[in-house]
């Protein structure tokens, strides 16, 4: 008889997470591998992935390391080849990977522009792309997007908060295009504030600035977003798709 504990397992499922090598993305993998996930870790160096592979075997699941570069469409190919060489299936994506900064909008260049949208936007779409040919019914692609995409900051972010919007919006037209016709579930999370190396560049103060318009009054554990992932990606989210959940210690309430 299956629980409903048993609906967030994700026992001999293939994941793969791009942006592994630090940060949200380490507590990602760990958090699927905890709940039964293999792994795929994907970043730009791979000899940063060998401590989230470390992690990974430590919760008693196999992973393999890859280096690539999200904002090439060749790179999505291999990485997507390599997981089916190593375990056959790709049940999971996590497209993680991603550019924050912070640049008045008259003075930010067009390369600067581009590089944001490349990363956070079309490296989501290279990689959904990749395992949405590949994946079978049932699986789940979880874009991270951020609550940029819904409520400014007080950050000169337009680069950034335009890539998230947008991912959001492609999270909504993948799940029409593929949950009916292949049974693949697309989602999106829009993070509050969350310790990572985006909000290590933040100006000295601004988190504690931030704080009272979160009614939480605290910023974001990195394992609360991880569940959330873990929720999205598991039959337990089976009849979820085409949305975002937020998760911002009631930020975007206001």
């Amino acid at each position: 008889m299956t629980t409903v504990l048993d609906r967030f397992r994700l026992d001999d499922k293939v994941a793969i997470v791009t942006g592994a090598s630090s940060g949200l993305g380490v507590a990602f993998a760990k958090a699927l591998a905890e709940a039964g996930a293999d792994l795929v870790l994907v970043a730009r160096r791979v000899e940063r992935l060998e401590a989230t592979r470390a992690i990974v075997a430590q919760a008693g699941r196999r992973a393999i390391a890859v280096a690539a570069d999200m904002t090439l469409p060749e790179n999505a190919l291999v990485v997507v080849e390599e997981a089916m060489k190593e375990f056959g299936h790709v049940d999971v994506l996590v497209n993680n990977a991603g550019k924050g900064t912070a640049v008045p909008a008259t003075r930010e260049t067009p390369e600067q522009f581009r590089e944001v949208i490349d990363i956070n936007l079309n490296g989501c779409y290279w990689m959904a792309q990749a395992c949405g040919r590949v994946m079978q019914p049932g699986s789940a692609i979880i874009n991270i997007a951020s609550v940029a995409a819904l409520a400014s900051g007080g950050l000169p972010q337009a680069a950034y908060s335009a890539s998230k919007a947008g991912l959001i919006g492609l999270t909504r037209d993948l799940a029409v295009q593929w949950t009916g016709r292949k049974g693949i579930r697309v989602t999106a999370l829009a993070p509050g504030y969350f310790p990572s190396e985006m909000t290590e560049q933040f100006p000295d103060g601004y988190i504690d600035s931030q704080l009272p318009r979160v009614p939480a009054g605290r910023p974001g554990d990195p394992e609360e977003l991880a569940a959330a992932v873990v929720f999205l990606a598991s039959p337990a989210a089976g009849y979820i798709t085409g949305t975002t959940l937020v998760v911002d210690g009631g930020l975007t309430a206001f």
